[in-house]
């Protein structure tokens, strides 16, 4: 749900007004309750897959954590260091999924992947930093760990597809904006850019026949 603050930021500009009379509600759920490291390893697994696939395959990661369960959490650090590569391959992760899943193992032994306790003191741009890099870790990733894991109120994911061809739709423009110029035309939406950034998500995916993206839904 917007807050009464956001709802006054967004709605100033007659446009956005406009998508969110015609979306409805905010559907933003800005913690899913997963540790960083979690979410990191879910956004490695599902790099380059569709939803259903990128669930299977997290799900036989996870179930080689301590639950078993393919809905539990995943290996602690320790354990998927020392899982062997065949394992790891039979979850469905290819080579360089795997190194890039170690190699978040061992930031989050060494510290660099912190704790939520540990990121709620770090700043936006301190946690994009420092995770991009890791192997396998864009600032997309990120901006999504932002979001949707720590909550971030104001994250405007410039390079992402559907941020921008929303805010075409949004603007009723011919062309999507560039990331420099999308960032510039919604500096004025601070501190609510994350929920901004979902009714572009759900207006670029209006008259689709396929559910909302299942990363930004």
């Amino acid at each position: 749900m917007v807050s009464r603050e956001a709802a006054a930021c967004l709605c100033a500009d007659p446009d956005v007004a406009a998508a969110i009379a015609r979306i409805g509600p905010c559907g933003l759920r800005g913690d899913d309750g997963q540790e960083p490291y979690d979410a990191l390893l879910r956004a490695i697994a599902g790099q380059q897959l569709h939803g259903a696939a990128a669930r299977k395959i997290f799900g036989r990661v996870r179930a080689l954590g301590p639950s078993g369960l393919q809905d539990g959490p995943p290996p602690a650090p320790e354990t998927l260091l020392a899982l062997p590569e065949e394992t790891l391959r039979a979850c469905g992760l290819s080579a360089s999924k795997q190194t890039a899943m170690r190699g978040v193992a061992r930031a989050r032994l060494d510290g660099l992947v912190p704790s939520r306790d540990e990121a709620a003191l770090l700043s936006d741009a301190d946690l994009i930093a420092r995770l991009t890099t890791l192997r396998g870790i864009g600032r997309w990733t990120v901006e999504m760990l932002l979001i949707f894991t720590l909550n971030r109120p104001d994250v405007m994911p410039v390079d992402d597809f559907g941020a921008r061809e929303g805010w075409r739709r949004i603007k009723g423009r011919v062309d999507a904006p560039k990331p420099r110029l999308l960032k510039a035309e919604t500096e004025c939406f601070a501190p609510w850019r994350s929920t901004l950034a979902w009714y572009c998500w759900r207006v670029s995916e209006e008259g689709k026949k396929s559910g909302p993206n299942p990363l930004t839904g």
